[in-house]
């Protein structure tokens, strides 16, 4: 039992992580275990906690990152296909398939057979000796037609204003939600301007006619926000990463942006007043890798809509008779002093580790298996 929830463990000499039975939550997480013990993923504050009635199960368990299919609240049917909130895949119950440890691997193999829409996914998260990484695999199988996904990463920051500095590779294109995220009716308040448009999160557009300067964090206590990046799909690689120069490390994420082609943030800081919020979610991110329109489902990231309609697609076709593979990797690098924001992640000499460099020239590495982003199996 780990913050509540029945969990599996797996271990390497630098990270040790746990994930829940039910929804297949990845966390908490601890990098550099033997050392600093860096635990940079949120755990709800009420997991341990009754509630009558009971809550959704993805709000029982939420914590650090899980996988969607479908992604975001799929309040809406599509063709008779009505999904709970972020997708079975983040609320139902896993099954155990392996716990395999050698000298250099450990990974872990769940398995979950879908029922709104037939078919299974394989999860397999992979830690290899001598890296501060988690390798996440999600293999879609048995499915067809049109479908939204991603990760679901949460970050919690310290409580210190500004202490994180948020970066990610070239977006060609920026939006704060284009609807009401929060109603003050219900107890909950935004403060960026619905459907803005920006090219810089330095500077977005509030609903006062002010600008918000996204990349520090924590910041604008009191409100929930919610903006969505479209990477830019032409690089082999995308990234998300949020460096702390206090603490002196850095957090990263890589995906392929034609498999997960947006980055919807998730920018949570008590604005939420009613349960099980209720005041208590405060200095956290998510940093949510995805291919969907928003957080708004299924039915509105297949049908056409203003992203989708500017060439940006908002959902994938699945074929039941190839499989799909969604890699993604996360981790902690420490980083020199004077590092401040990440401008650039690139891969190192033979695939075998990355380079981070900051807009003051300061570089810091990690080792990472690149060649796991194009495995069809790990």
């Amino acid at each position: 039992m780990v913050c509540g929830q029945p969990s599996w463990r797996l271990a390497s000499g630098e990270v040790e992580a746990f994930v829940t039975e039910k929804g297949g939550h990845l966390g908490p997480v601890t990098f550099e275990r033997r050392g600093r013990k860096i635990r940079p993923y949120s755990v709800a504050p009420w997991g341990e906690e009754e509630f009558t009635p009971p809550l959704p199960p993805i709000l029982q368990v939420l914590r650090g990152d899980f996988f969607c299919l479908p992604f975001g609240g799929n309040a809406t049917p599509l063709r008779g296909e009505k999904h709970p909130v972020h997708g079975e895949t983040a609320n139902a119950r896993w099954r155990l398939e392996s716990l395999e440890s050698s000298r250099d691997r450990t990974g872990l193999h769940l398995s979950l057979r879908l029922k709104v829409r037939p078919g299974r996914v394989d999860k397999r998260i992979s830690l290899i000796e001598g890296q501060n990484v988690l390798y996440c695999q999600h293999l879609v199988s048995g499915m067809r037609g049109p479908m939204n996904l991603g990760h679901h990463a949460m970050l919690k920051f310290p409580d210190e204003p500004g202490c994180g500095w948020l970066s990610t590779s070239r977006f060609v294109y920026g939006q704060v939600l284009p609807q009401l995220f929060e109603s003050a009716e219900q107890g909950g308040y935004s403060c960026l301007k619905p459907g803005a448009e920006f090219d810089s999160l330095e500077s977005v557009p509030m609903a006062n006619g002010e600008r918000a300067d996204l990349s520090r964090y924590p910041a604008r206590r009191g409100y929930e926000d919610l903006v969505m990046l479209v990477s830019d799909d032409t690089r082999p690689l995308a990234w998300t990463a949020v460096s702390f120069p206090q603490q002196r490390f850095v957090w990263f994420a890589l995906k392929d942006p034609r498999v997960l082609r947006e980055t919807v943030l998730w920018i949570s800081n008590r604005g939420r007043h009613y349960p099980p919020w209720s005041g208590r979610h405060v200095n956290v991110m998510g940093l949510e890798e995805v291919t969907s329109y928003f957080h708004l489902g299924l039915a509105e990231s297949v049908r056409r809509n203003p992203i989708s309609a500017r060439g940006f697609p908002t959902c994938l076709r699945l074929d039941a008779r190839r499989p799909l593979a969604v890699n993604y990797i996360m981790g902690v690098a420490g980083i020199p002093a004077g590092f401040e924001r990440v401008v650039s992640i690139q891969a190192l000499p033979g695939q075998n580790g990355i380079a981070l460099h900051s807009a003051k020239g300061r570089r810091a590495e990690a080792r990472v298996a690149l060649e796991f982003m194009r495995q069809s199996q790990y």
